[in-house]
């Protein structure tokens, strides 16, 4: 996600750019939903800095869409089913001071596709973007123009100095290391505060549910490609391999059979890390050691929503020497970088 907009920034600002890449088929990026909420957690709160996020968000992907002939981005709010008496109530009380959420007055044409017994509020704007249709376009995109090098990066082929950077026979003037859960191995960025941190996700047919809607109690079922639902997602902390967990799909498959009333069934499940980071603000500018060097990474779980705003943030830095915002900026974490690398 983040090397996709990030690359387009800089195409669009007139730079030439190389995107070395291995393909993979479950990086975080490709089996995330790409919801963007603005609010989060149990006590339903503003994600940060949404008010901005949201629209930027909404234009970026618009024109990446009509750049490439295709809808990336649509509206698709959410339906949450409140799960106990408790939330229902902890939802109404934002209500009054809330502008995104709102309640569903007559829930009758819910109450045939699903068993709830308290009541639904939405949550609205929300965005759904199509990443399984703009990562893969993006990819060949960027074949045509000669600006892919598909292998997986090896920083024994790297070299840093005054001048620029240089990586087996390629020179540049900057590395952008947009790098995913590779980034917890970078020589240069490894001391940052990544964390470690697994989502798992169940790919189901529900023939008859509507696509209008994301539906949330619990867990999400989100609009997917191909007429499927993204079911999900889990955020783990403790984990010991990347391997999809059966307890946890019979979990999920149990809360489903409860909550819906029509048949589904599940095509595939999926699991991936993604690079979050303990303060889980982005890790966004140059290093301050070595100014060729710049990191663009550390979304978590939000990164619909920050990629696009801070990909434009960090194409400005680089090319005009605007600002990062100082919660996004990599300087933040000045000292943390200057130790020493082992």
């Amino acid at each position: 996600m983040c090397g996709t907009l990030l690359s387009r920034e800089l195409l669009a600002r007139g730079k030439s750019i190389l995107v070395i890449d291995e393909e993979k088929p479950n990086t975080a990026s490709k089996v995330a939903s790409g919801v963007i909420n603005p609010v989060t957690g149990r006590r339903i709160v503003r994600t940060w800095r949404i008010e901005e996020l949201l629209p930027f968000a909404w234009n970026a992907y618009t024109n990446f869409g009509n750049d490439l002939g295709v809808e990336i981005v649509k509206q698709c709010n959410i339906l949450d089913f409140h799960p106990s008496r408790q939330m229902a109530e902890a939802f109404n009380e934002r209500l009054p001071e809330e502008p995104y959420l709102s309640e569903v007055d007559d829930p009758t044409e819910l109450k045939k596709i699903f068993n709830f017994h308290y009541s639904v509020g939405q949550v609205s704007p929300c965005l759904l973007v199509d990443l399984q249709t703009l990562l893969p376009l993006w990819r060949q995109y960027l074949v045509k123009k000669n600006g892919l090098l598909s292998e997986t990066f090896l920083w024994e082929h790297f070299k840093a100095d005054k001048d620029g950077v240089t990586y087996k026979n390629y020179v540049a003037k900057k590395i952008i290391c947009c790098e995913g859960v590779a980034g917890f191995d970078n020589p240069f960025f490894k001391n940052l505060p990544y964390t470690r941190m697994k989502g798992e996700a169940l790919i189901v047919s529900i023939p008859g549910l509507p696509r209008t809607n994301i539906y949330k109690q619990g867990i999400n079922i989100v609009p997917w490609k191909h007429d499927l639902f993204w079911i999900g997602s889990t955020y783990e902390w403790n984990f010991n391999d990347m391997s999809p967990t059966p307890s946890w799909r019979k979990k999920v498959e149990e809360q489903l059979s409860y909550w819906l009333k029509l048949p589904f069934k599940v095509i595939d499940h999926l699991a991936s890390e993604r690079p979050a980071n303990m303060e889980r603000r982005p890790f966004v500018g140059l290093h301050p050691q070595n100014n060729n060097l710049a990191i663009f990474n550390g979304m978590g779980a939000k990164g619909c929503s920050l990629a696009p705003f801070f990909a434009h943030q960090l194409a400005n830095h680089l090319i005009d020497g605007l600002p990062i915002y100082d919660d996004a900026d990599i300087k933040r974490f000045e000292k943390v970088l200057e130790r020493k690398m082992v």
